[in-house]
C-alpha cells in the first residue's frame, strides 16, 4: 500500500506541474468537462413534449461552451460571450434547457478569484441586468430567478475564497524565502567572519615569527591554510543546498555533514593555532541532540570565539557545554577587555547568536564578567522543543 500510495502523490505532483506550466491544458480541460455536463439534456431520455434535441441547438449549445478556453486572458470578454451565445439560444432555439448555468458559474468563478475590483464591479453590474432577463427568457418564475441568484453568488465567493488562500501562499512563500535569506546571510557572516579574523590574526604573527621562531611561523602559515580549506568547505556545503545537493565537479559526490558538536573539537584547534589558549568542558551526563540544535551550538560557539579573536585581546577562552534533563546551556567566557570591548562587539555577531537561540525556543545573553574581567555569552537551549522553520 505504501508504495502504491508514493506512486499515486507522484502522479498528482507530475500532474500539478504539468498544469502549473500549461495553464490553457486545464482551461481546455474545464471547457470538456462543461461540455460533457451542457451534452447530457440532449442525449438522456426526454419526457413526451420536451423541446427537441437538434443538431442546431446542440452547436449553439457547444458555442456558449467555447469561450471557456479564453477565460484566463479574457475573463470580462468571455462572460460577454457566454451571455450573448445563451441568449441567442434562448431566443432563436428551441431546444433542451440546462438545470445549472454551467459556463456562467465557471466565469464568475474565474473573474471573482482572478480579476481586480474594477472587473468584478463591471461583473456584479452586467449579471443585476443579465440574470433576470435571462429567467424572463427561460420560464420567468421566481423560483429560478432565487436559484439562479444563489448559484451566482456561491460560485463568486468560492473564487474570492480561492483568491484569499492564494494571496495566503504568496505571502507564505515570501516569508520563507526571507527567512532562507536570512539564514544564508548568517551562515555566510559566521563561516567567513570567523575564518578570516583567524587567518589575520595568523598573518600579522607570521612575519615576526619568520625573524624570531622558524617553526612558529610555518605552523602559522599551515593554520592560514588548514583555516581556508575549511571556510571554502562549509562555503562549498551551504551553496550545495541552494543547488541540488551534488558536488560541483561531477554532480554525483554528496555534501558533506553540517557542522555539529562532533566538528567542535576541529574548530577550538583552529583557533588554538592563533596562540589563543581555549579550554573545553562539558558538564553533566552529555546527551544526544537533534542535528539543527547541534549546527547552533556549533556556529553560537564559532561566532563567540570570532568575536573574542578579533576584539577581546585576551589570553584564555573557556567554552563550556552544560547539560540538564531539559536544556543545553553554552557558555563562552574569556580573561580580555571587557567591558572596554563591548562597543566593538556590536554587530550582526551577537544578533546572530540570539536569532539562533530563539529558533529552538531559547535566549541568549552577552557582556560583560560579573567581575569586571572578560566578557561572557551564554546561550540556552531546550532540548525539548522543536526548532522553528529556516534555523
Amino acid at each position: 500500500m505504501g508504495g502504491i500510495g508514493r506512486d499515486l502523490r507522484e502522479w498528482w505532483e507530475r500532474g500539478r506541474a504539468l498544469t502549473a506550466a500549461n495553464p490553457l491544458l486545464v482551461d481546455i480541460g474545464i471547457a470538456l468537462l462543461v461540455q460533457g455536463a451542457v451534452t447530457m439534456p440532449f442525449v438522456v431520455p426526454r419526457a413526451a413534449g420536451s423541446p427537441p434535441a437538434t443538431w442546431g441547438a446542440y452547436g449553439l449549445s457547444t458555442l456558449t461552451v467555447l469561450p471557456l478556453v479564453w477565460r484566463r486572458r479574457a475573463p470580462v470578454a468571455v462572460l460577454f460571450a457566454v451571455l450573448a451565445t445563451t441568449a441567442l439560444y434562448g431566443l432563436a432555439m428551441d431546444g433542451p434547457g440546462q438545470p445549472l448555468p454551467y459556463t456562467g458559474l465557471v466565469v464568475v468563478y474565474t473573474i471573482a478569484a482572478l480579476s481586480p475590483a474594477w472587473k468584478r464591479a463591471v461583473t456584479g453590474a452586467v449579471l443585476v441586468v443579465a440574470v433576470p432577463v435571462g429567467v424572463w427568457l427561460n420560464t420567468r418564475s421566481a423560483r429560478e430567478l432565487t436559484f439562479s441568484v444563489f448559484v451566482i453568488a456561491a460560485a463568486y465567493v468560492f473564487g474570492r475564497l480561492t483568491d484569499a488562500r492564494q494571496r495566503a501562499h504568496r505571502v507564505e512563500a515570501e516569508q520563507a524565502a526571507a527567512r532562507e535569506r536570512a539564514r544564508i546571510a548568517r551562515e555566510m557572516h559566521d563561516i567567513l567572519s570567523h575564518a578570516v579574523s583567524l587567518m589575520i590574526v595568523q598573518a600579522e604573527a607570521g612575519p615576526v615569527a619568520v625573524r624570531t621562531a622558524p617553526e612558529r611561523a610555518e605552523a602559522a602559515f599551515d593554520a592560514i591554510s588548514a583555516t581556508g580549506r575549511d571556510a571554502m568547505a562549509q562555503l562549498r556545503h551551504m551553496l550545495g543546498v541552494l543547488r541540488d545537493g551534488t558536488d560541483e565537479a561531477d554532480g554525483t559526490e554528496p555534501r558533506e555533514p553540517q557542522p555539529g558538536l562532533a566538528t567542535l573539537p576541529g574548530l577550538l584547534d583552529r583557533v588554538r593555532g592563533s596562540g589563543l589558549d581555549v579550554v573545553y568542558r562539558t558538564v553533566g551526563d552529555a546527551a544526544p541532540v537533534a542535528d539543527g540544535v547541534g549546527v547552533t551550538v556549533h556556529r553560537v560557539v564559532q561566532e563567540a570565539l570570532t568575536n573574542v579573536v578579533r576584539h577581546a585581546e585576551a589570553k584564555v577562552v573557556t567554552v563550556q557545554l552544560a547539560y540538564t534533563r531539559d536544556e543545553l546551556e553554552v557558555t563562552v567566557t574569556d580573561d580580555g577587555r571587557g567591558a572596554r570591548a563591548v562597543s566593538r562587539r556590536g554587530g550582526h555577531g551577537l544578533v546572530g547568536i540570539r536569532e539562533r537561540a530563539a529558533a529552538h525556543g531559547g535566549s541568549a545573553v552577552a557582556g560583560p564578567r560579573a567581575d569586571g574581567h572578560g566578557f561572557e555569552v551564554r546561550v540556552r537551549i531546550p532540548l525539548s522543543v522543536p526548532a522553528k522553520a529556516g534555523t
